[in-house]
């Protein structure tokens, strides 16, 4: 098995890439060994010390280092993505996708939310999964976006010039009810 490694915006961040489905459908974000109950691929990683952060996609895996460099760290990555895959454990139980989108929204802004969720799943979300993360919806309250950073995207240095040149710049284009967006 060959796994690819790449780099992601965010320096704590490597993107591992097995050659495999990961998720069929959704995403998942483990931000801790307590979250991880749900995947026994995220468990595995969690079990490596210095591992803080892991992500799964649809054909890979972000994980995020604390203060452990990843000269020392990525060997033990890769040897427990291969474990994984070869112990032919599922990667989640059941349906532990956690990327639901929110519904924090008035009612009257029904039509607005619909466009700003399409606008996410079509030209936001795969872009963003290139660099090894996810956002998602969360809310939209009196002309604000409220949107959950996920995976490389969480605590990454250039996610706040990502939402406001990138994604505020889109929505506002496309919905003029928009007037800013903001991490939650």
């Amino acid at each position: 098995m060959f796994i690819q490694t790449e780099a992601t915006p965010n320096p704590a961040t490597l993107k591992f890439i097995p050659g495999k489905s990961v998720l069929a459908s959704g995403t998942a974000d483990f931000r801790s060994r307590s979250e991880a109950d749900a995947s026994p691929l995220a468990t595995r990683l969690f079990d490596i010390d210095g591992v803080q952060g892991v992500f799964l996609g649809a054909d890979f895996i972000s994980v995020t280092k604390g203060t452990t460099e990843w000269q020392h760290l990525k060997p033990m990555v890769l040897g427990a993505i291969m474990e994984h895959y070869m112990s032919g454990a599922p990667v989640l139980k059941d349906d532990g996708a956690n990327d639901r989108v929110g519904g924090n929204y008035a009612p009257e802004d029904e039509e607005t939310v619909k466009t700003i969720v399409e606008l996410l799943e079509t030209r936001v979300r795969p872009a963003v999964a290139q660099d090894g993360g996810d956002i998602t919806f969360s809310g939209f309250r009196d002309g604000i976006v409220y949107l959950h950073m996920r995976g490389a995207c969480a605590g990454c240095p250039s996610s706040t010039a990502t939402l406001r040149h990138g994604i505020e710049n889109l929505l506002k284009h496309f919905c003029p009810e928009v007037e800013q967006v903001q991490a939650v």
